[in-house]
């Protein structure tokens, strides 16, 4: 089995990359990148060894050489994006070019390929903003440039899915210890700052919740998902609904000297609820875990990776 991976050299790229390249089905995995985030990690870092998986850069809307790449697929995993958080605004031309036409570059690709299954990372932003739990039926409703262009890609997506195994996944907010990890994830800045700043701020009253998934968890759906009879369709990768002071108060409870900082506290922010697909959680082959002990392997991690 052959996998491509747009944008494998990301946060969740790198985990998703790692897992399938520990897996004996898979002979080769492609890693189709631009690196425009400066993402080197998976290179120095991730132990993952040249000769089962190899690098080639590109860029979505280079039309020819994506073609040349995914019809030697099997199985592609769409990952590529220009990314923010859920509620930024800005670079509106950046998002709609990468990930809006760059998808549908990749959409014209697998149709003339002989790809068996395309995997869709897309984002639960697209249900925009509401304190009103959204699930798989409820309309998208994107109000932020990211998530429109997050969404028009799924319409990409969307029409193969009647001739052939296609998946539109809307994650949530990822956060997780990785060698590629974001910290522009609320979940992960509070954890780094509280390791080595000991100090976190908090916009508004930290009331608003969010939506959120643990980067093992996604990566280990992902991975399942490959191997799966899973009908092709549209699904939430959400494990927890959290409120802002809800992950404060428990990352305090690990760094009990921690100042939280709140700045705009009369403001009332956006939230952002989303139901998971039982189906799709469904195919998580990792133990359970409590959100306590996931923040315990970041802490840990962090503790051991430096000597600050």
């Amino acid at each position: 089995m052959k996998i491509l991976v747009t944008g494998g050299a990301g946060y969740i790229g790198t985990e998703l990359i790692r897992q399938l390249a520990l897996n004996p089905n898979v002979e080769q995995i492609v890693l189709y990148d631009n690196l425009s985030r400066s993402n080197y990690n998976i290179f120095l870092h991730s132990g993952i060894k040249r000769g089962k998986v190899t690098f080639i850069k590109g860029e979505l809307l280079d039309s020819r050489l994506l073609k040349q790449v995914v019809k030697n697929a099997d199985i592609v995993f769409h990952l590529a994006a220009r990314v923010s958080t859920p509620m930024t605004n800005e670079s509106s031309h950046l998002f709609e070019q990468v990930n809006h036409w760059g998808t549908a570059e990749l959409v014209y690709a697998v149709e003339e390929s002989t790809v068996k299954k395309l995997i869709y990372l897309s984002s639960a932003s697209v249900y925009g903003a509401s304190p009103d739990e959204a699930d798989i039926n409820t309309p998208p409703n994107p109000q932020t440039f990211y998530s429109i262009s997050k969404y028009r890609g799924e319409q990409h997506v969307a029409r193969l899915i009647k001739h052939m195994p296609a998946y539109i996944i809307r994650c949530g907010n990822v956060y997780g210890y990785g060698v590629s990890m974001r910290f522009d994830a609320v979940i992960n800045r509070f954890m780094f700052d509280a390791s080595f700043t000991k100090r976190i701020h908090i916009y508004g009253d930290g009331t608003q919740r969010r939506s959120f998934i643990y980067i093992d968890k996604i990566t280990d759906i992902l991975t399942n998902l490959v191997f799966s009879e899973l009908p092709a369709g549209t699904y939430n990768a959400v494990d927890r609904v959290l409120s802002i002071l809800d992950i404060a108060n428990e990352i305090n409870s690990l760094y009990p000297d921690m100042e939280m900082l709140y700045i705009n506290q009369h403001m009332k922010m956006r939230e952002l609820v989303v139901k998971p697909s039982p189906e799709l959680l469904a195919l998580l082959s990792l133990p359970p875990t409590s959100f306590r002990d996931e923040l315990l392997v970041m802490m840990h991690r962090f503790h051991n990776s430096t000597a600050y």
